[in-house]
């Protein structure tokens, strides 16, 4: 019964949130050279970035981004409330057959933990094993005597999504695991508890939170790049197949995909697809 709850209120947040985008942004949508970048709050701070960047070259141009998550972006495009989606995992089957996924980077998924936590080092397995709830005290895992407290994205989150495929094995988050609307939530809530476990962007974490190696790897961009760091997942724009995007559309992804707009997201710590 809660979980239906939940379900039907995160529904009703979506359709919400779709009403508020389509009443902030209806009037750009149809304006020439105005363009609507939809959804995940993990590739949010670096498509600002390439928005920046190419809207300083193209004046006659705007590019607007908005976040929402991975799902908000997937209904904008199917809505024609955006042109382009950002989602931070893989399409699924259904949405492959009328969406066409254009990878721009790749990332790694970082696991962090208070910066003072003696903890350097998880197995997947391990991982996977706190979130579902078996293992519940850091000196299980060779940490301190202290109670570990569970961090986790909301449902439609593209982050928890690539999480639950590469960790959890589709298995459910404990419910007694709090949920954040953000990879900057998640931080947050690292930053100011050494109980504290989370997962969020490679590319977005600072010296606030300490990122653990996992399997005895490194999370670092070179450790992405190479294929030996196992959480990594795409950054994805997604367009519906057979849509006649505007010309600034065009541009805009012309330029995601070129030297220079790889360049800004390597910058940014991102792994670039070129």
């Amino acid at each position: 019964m809660a979980s239906e709850y939940k379900r039907y209120a995160r529904a009703l947040w979506l359709l919400a949130m779709l009403c508020a985008c389509c009443a902030l942004s209806g009037c750009r949508r149809n304006t020439a050279g105005g363009v609507n970048v939809m959804g995940s709050t993990s590739i949010q701070p670096f498509a600002e970035v390439l928005a920046d960047e190419f809207n300083s070259r193209h004046p006659s141009s705007r590019i607007d981004v908005q976040g929402g998550g991975s799902t908000m972006g997937i209904q904008s495009v199917t809505n024609n409330l955006a042109q382009i989606a950002m989602c931070s995992r893989e399409l699924k089957s259904s949405e492959s057959r009328y969406l066409k996924p254009i990878i721009i980077a790749l990332d790694g998924m970082a696991v962090v933990v208070h910066k003072d936590n003696t903890v350097s080092n998880l197995t997947r397995e391990q991982v996977r094993e706190m979130f579902v709830g078996n293992i519940t005290n850091w000196s299980q895992v060779g940490g301190e005597d202290r109670p570990i407290r569970l961090i986790t994205r909301e449902e439609g989150s593209g982050t928890r999504e690539a999480f639950a495929k590469l960790v959890m094995n589709n298995q459910r988050v404990s419910r007694k695991a709090l949920t954040q609307e953000s990879n900057g939530a998640v931080k947050e809530l690292v930053r100011g508890d050494r109980a504290a476990i989370g997962y969020m962007s490679l590319g977005l974490v600072n010296d606030e939170a300490k990122i653990v190696n996992i399997e005895g790897i490194v999370p670092s961009t070179d450790n992405v790049r190479n294929g030996s760091y196992p959480l990594v997942r795409p950054f994805l724009f997604v367009v519906r197949m057979g849509a006649v995007l505007s010309p600034a559309a065009k541009e805009f992804l012309e330029f995601v995909l070129s030297p220079q707009g790889q360049h800004l997201l390597v910058e940014e710590g991102l792994v670039s697809v070129l």
